[in-house]
C-alpha cells in the first residue's frame, strides 16, 4: 500500500491493514486511489509503494517513484574563469584605487599592492572581471566537482607517464652500460671482478622482479568465471604471490572450511597458534567487530519494531530506520539515567560515601542461596553468622531473658521476673506480683509508722561540707568517721586502678560529710608538692 511510512499504528490497526491488503490483492476490496484519482496496483511491493519519511506524504501516492520535474530556472553552468569584460584607458571614479578595476575595491584586490595606485598614476589600468550569478538547484549547490575542468587531469596523467618512461629509459641505459663493460673486460682479470659482475647482474634481476610484481599487483582483470558465463565486473589482484593462501595455512581435512566459489573461510584456520604471529583469523573477525556489529544491531531493532506494529522497513527506508534507532538509544539512556537517579535518591550512593569497613568487604561473597515461600532453603547454603567468643542467648535457672535485660533504680536484672540478683531462680509472673505486693506492704507500714511518731520532735540539722565551700574554723571532726572515710577513699582509688574489682550493682551516694572531704584532701596528690613521690 502506498501510504506514508512515518505513520505509526497500533497492533490492532496493523492487523486490519494487513487484512485489507490481502483483500485488495484477492480482488475482494476496491484498489486504493492516489491523489490524482488513479488506482494503485495492490501487487506493488511495500518497499516501492512506501514513500520516504522525509517527504511527509499524508495521502497514498506513487509520485516518489516518478521522475521529478526540475525547475527550468536552475542551471548547471559555472563561472567563466579569467574572463574580462571591459578594459578602460584611465581611472574611473569608484574603481579600485590599486589596479583601477570597477568590479572590486582596494580591500579585496588580488593584485600586488603598488607603490602608487592607479588612482594617482592613471597607468596600467586593470580590466574589469566578468561577474556572474547562478541559481543552482539542490544538487548543484552540493556538487563538489561542479566547474571542474576534466582536461586539467590530462596534465597529471602526462606527468606520471613521462616519469615512468624516463625511469624505463634509465634502466635500459644502465643495463646496456653493464653489458658493454662486461664485453670490454680482458680475459686475464681475477675472480674478484667476475664476482662483482655477478652481484650487479643479480641486483638488476631483482629490480626487474620487484617491478614486475608491482605491475602485476596493480593489474585490473575482468572476472568472467560466473554461472551464466558472463562478466560481473573487474577485480584487482590484491594478494602478493609471496603470501601464503588462506586455504594453505592448515592442510588438515578437518580444519576450517574454505569455499572456493566465494573465496571465503569463516573460521580460524589456526586456532591454537599465537595471535601475535597470525595475520589472518578468519572472516568472522570482520563480521563481529566494527560497523558490521552496529549494522546487525540496527537490523535487529528494525525487525523487532516491525513485529510490534511500527511501520518501519530497513531496505525501503534506511534513513528512517537509523533515525528511529538513534532516538531509541537516546530515550533508553535517558530512562536508564532517570532510573539510576531515582534509586540513588531513595537508597543513596555507597560509592560516594566513606570507605566501606574492612569487615564488610571481607564478609561478602558470591554464594547464591534460594528460598521458597515459607523461607526454607531450596538451593545453596545459608551463610553462617560470625559467632562471638562470649556465650550468647544462654538462659540459666529457668530464666527466659538474659542478665542485663532490665534496669531499675541503678540496678541491672532479669526482665522475665524483674529480679536484681544474678544467680536467682526465675519465679515468673508470680514472683513479680509477690514483689509488688511486698513493696506495697512496706510502703503502708512506713506510712503508718510515720503517722504514729511525734512530728513535732526537734530534728538536728545536719550541716554538710559540700564541694567548693570554705571549711569553718570551729569544725570538729570525728576520728572514727574520719578513719572510715579514709578506708573508703583507699577502696575507691583501688577500683579506679583496677576495673575488674568494680561490682555489678553500683550505688551512688550524693551526701558528702566533712570527714569525707577531709579524707579526700588528705589522699589527694598535689603535683607541685616536692614530697609527691613519697606519698604514692
Amino acid at each position: 500500500m502506498a501510504t506514508a511510512s512515518v505513520a505509526f499504528k497500533s497492533r490492532e490497526d496493523h492487523r486490519k491493514q494487513i487484512e485489507l491488503e490481502e483483500a485488495r490483492k484477492a480482488g475482494l476490496a476496491p484498489a486504493e486511489v492516489d491523489e490524482d484519482g488513479k488506482e494503485i496496483n495492490p501487487h506493488i511491493p511495500q518497499y516501492m509503494s512506501s514513500a520516504p519519511w522525509y517527504l511527509n506524504s499524508e495521502k497514498p501516492s506513487l509520485k516518489h517513484q516518478r521522475k521529478w520535474k526540475s525547475d527550468p530556472n536552475y542551471t548547471k553552468s559555472w563561472y567563466d574563469r579569467g574572463a574580462k569584460v571591459y578594459h578602460a584607458d584611465k581611472y574611473r571614479k569608484g574603481a579600485c584605487m590599486n589596479c583601477g578595476a570597477m568590479t572590486h575595491d582596494a580591500k579585496s584586490c588580488m593584485e600586488r599592492p603598488r607603490k602608487l595606485g592607479a588612482k594617482w598614476t592613471n597607468k596600467n589600468i586593470a580590466p574589469d572581471e566578468k561577474i556572474e550569478s547562478f541559481e543552482l538547484d539542490y544538487d548543484g549547490k552540493r556538487d563538489r566537482w561542479n566547474g571542474y575542468d576534466t582536461s586539467s587531469y590530462a596534465l597529471i596523467v602526462e606527468r606520471y607517464e613521462a616519469r615512468d618512461e624516463a625511469r624505463r629509459k634509465y634502466m635500459k641505459e644502465q643495463q646496456l652500460k653493464k653489458l658493454e663493460e662486461k664485453n670490454n673486460n680482458k680475459d686475464g682479470e681475477g675472480e674478484e671482478s667476475d664476482g662483482e659482475d655477478e652481484e650487479d647482474d643479480l641486483r638488476i634481476d631483482e629490480a626487474k622482479v620487484d617491478e614486475s610484481k608491482q605491475m602485476d599487483f596493480a593489474k585490473v582483470e575482468k572476472r568472467v568465471r560466473t554461472t551464466g558465463g558472463g562478466s560481473t565486473g573487474t577485480v584487482r589482484n590484491l594478494r602478493i604471490r609471496e603470501d601464503t593462501a588462506k586455504y594453505l595455512l592448515n592442510l588438515d581435512v578437518n580444519s576450517a572450511h574454505y569455499d572456493p566459489k566465494t573465496r571465503s573461510m569463516r573460521e580460524d584456520p589456526l586456532p591454537d597458534a599465537d595471535p601475535n604471529d597470525k595475520f589472518y583469523e578468519g572472516d568472522n573477525q570482520y563480521r563481529n567487530s566494527g560497523q558490521a556489529l552496529e549494522f546487525k544491531e540496527l537490523n535487529i531493532h528494525a525487525w523487532e519494531a516491525f513485529d510490534k506494529g511500527q511501520d518501519i522497513h530497513m531496505q525501503a527506508a534506511p534513513s528512517q530506520a537509523e533515525l528511529l534507532y538513534k532516538n531509541y538509544k537516546v530515550i533508553k539512556e535517558k530512562l536508564k539515567s532517570r532510573t539510576k537517579d531515582t534509586i540513588m535518591e531513595k537508597y543513596g550512593n555507597a560509592a560516594t560515601d566513606e570507605e566501606i569497613p574492612r569487615e564488610l568487604l571481607l564478609g561478602q561473597s558470591e554464594r547464591q542461596v534460594e528460598y521458597d515461600r515459607a523461607g526454607r532453603i531450596i538451593k545453596g547454603q545459608e551463610m553462617a553468622l560470625p559467632r562471638s567468643k562470649y556465650e550468647e542467648d544462654v538462659y540459666i535457672n529457668n530464666h527466659t531473658s538474659v542478665w542485663g535485660s532490665w534496669w531499675k533504680d541503678h540496678q541491672w536484672g532479669y526482665k522475665c521476673c524483674k529480679q536484681v540478683i544474678r544467680n536467682s531462680y526465675c519465679t515468673g509472673a508470680a514472683g513479680i506480683e509477690a514483689a509488688e505486693a511486698a513493696t506495697d506492704l512496706m510502703k503502708a507500714n512506713i506510712a503508718r509508722k510515720e503517722a504514729t511518731e511525734d512530728t513535732n520532735s526537734p530534728v538536728e540539722e545536719k550541716k554538710l561540707a559540700t564541694w567548693g565551700t570554705d571549711v569553718p574554723d570551729d569544725l570538729v571532726l570525728d576520728e572514727k568517721l574520719l578513719a572510715e572515710a579514709l578506708k573508703k577513699e583507699d577502696e575507691r582509688k583501688r577500683e579506679e586502678r583496677d576495673e575488674r574489682k568494680r561490682k555489678y550493682n553500683v550505688r551512688w551516694n550524693d551526701e558528702v560529710t566533712a570527714e569525707d572531704m577531709e579524707a579526700y584532701r588528705m589522699k589527694r596528690v598535689h603535683h607541685d608538692d616536692p614530697m609527691r613521690d613519697f606519698l604514692q
